[in-house]
């Protein structure tokens, strides 16, 4: 088996992931590099390699894994989709936010076929794939590929310990591909939370918190303990998520329910509300946020992100110029957390995705497995 790290190795977005055995050629997410312009904003692989694959299995619809895929197709991909019912929901949104609308067109147009969960949720040539629930959104998956002699587990996008979503314990595998996300940092999510918690206590006149429609928004309402207010398609958004109990953790749909009924519905050119507005996406960069955060800015309206920034985006430009504060919430695994996910599944090496190298090599200090010398690019047979 061969991997092909065509994105998300020692940077940050644009995952994306090659297989090769046997003959059949397989991607793993598609996304796109939010703070890139150009070619480098979505994934290093050629045209022809493209039309040479014969699949693409997309984990979640966030950008950084899914945001690309109508550029894979406009560039020769003419093979087989898989993703699940509720990432293809969430897709239509995600590709209108970042990617061409030519692109938007391709992707409306493509047949998308179901992605199910659970072990051999799929044969495609000489791969078996198993998938397990991600705790990081709804539909969001990881994956395990098998060729008959190498198994390989791909994160995704991971969370063992989210209050909300449910993560399936990953099986037995040679190699792993981590969410490196967070490399070293060690603090735990409820630590976090709390941090979170006690930051939007602190401002009863209200304030902005910009979150990515799916996954963290559910995480964001569990977390407020005072009054909510919802920008446009928010409210929707979580509805669909809540509803969704197969993904939730026990006793999560109840009190994510509770909270919705009782969170205020915001509408845009009216002042910002004195409670705790959740609006989409979490960096500034589209949907309701864009003019919500100039309002928040004009005003020094208190605002909090959570999230990663990518460099030039509304949110890093506000953080860096004082007119918000960052508190990262875990949605993505902690050192502790990776640490546990390689010594359960037994992997003997280990690549990390979704962070840049220098917090990379951090990481490799706490994980011997880990090839922190391996980048988009570059390629590992195992």
């Amino acid at each position: 088996m061969r991997l092909v790290l065509h994105g998300g190795f020692a940077e940050k977005g644009r995952t994306c992931l090659g297989i090769e055995s046997g003959g059949y050629r397989l991607l793993l997410d598609a996304g796109v590099k939010t703070s890139a312009r150009g070619r480098d904003y979505y994934p290093a692989i050629s045209p022809a390699a493209l039309r040479a694959t014969d699949a693409i299995v997309l984990t979640h619809a966030h950008e950084d894994h899914l945001g690309a895929l109508g550029w894979c197709i406009a560039e020769g991909f003419r093979g087989r989709i898989f993703m699940t019912p509720e990432s293809r929901r969430e897709a239509d949104q995600c590709m209108r936010n970042y990617a061409e609308p030519e692109h938007v067109a391709l992707v409306n147009h493509a047949n998308l076929e179901r992605l199910p969960v659970g072990p051999c949720a799929l044969e495609l040539g000489p791969l078996r794939i198993d998938t397990g629930r991600s705790g990081h959104v709804a539909g969001g998956l990881w994956c395990v590929v098998r060729d008959g002699q190498v198994t390989f587990g791909y994160c995704g996008d991971v969370v063992p310990a989210s209050p909300v979503f449910t993560m399936d314990p990953l099986p037995a595998c040679r190699a792993i591909a981590i969410d490196a996300s967070y490399g070293d940092d060690a603090v735990a999510a409820p630590v976090r939370a709390a941090q979170v918690r006690e930051w939007i206590a602190a401002h009863p006149e209200g304030c902005v918190l910009p979150t990515p429609l799916y996954g963290r928004s559910v995480e964001l309402l569990g977390i407020v303990a005072g009054p909510v207010a919802l920008a446009p398609g928010m409210r929707e958004a979580l509805r669909i998520q809540i509803d969704g109990c197969d993904w939730l953790a026990a006793g999560a749909a109840e009190m994510l329910a509770t909270r919705l009924a009782t969170a205020t519905d915001w509408r845009p050119h009216t002042a910002l509300p004195p409670a705790a507005l959740l609006c989409h996406d979490g960096m500034g960069m589209a949907g309701p946020t864009r003019p919500i955060l100039d309002a928040a800015s004009a005003q020094r309206h208190p605002t909090l992100f959570t999230g990663h920034l990518p460099a030039g985006s509304p949110g890093e430009s506000m953080v860096a110029g004082g007119l918000a504060h960052w508190i990262r919430l875990p949605t993505h695994p902690t050192l502790t957390e990776n640490i546990a996910i390689i010594a359960a599944c037994g992997a003997q090496t280990v690549l990390g995705h979704s962070c840049d190298h220098a917090v990379l090599s951090r990481l490799a200090a706490h994980l011997p497995p880990l090839r922190a010398d391996l980048a988009t690019g570059d390629s590992i047979d195992l």
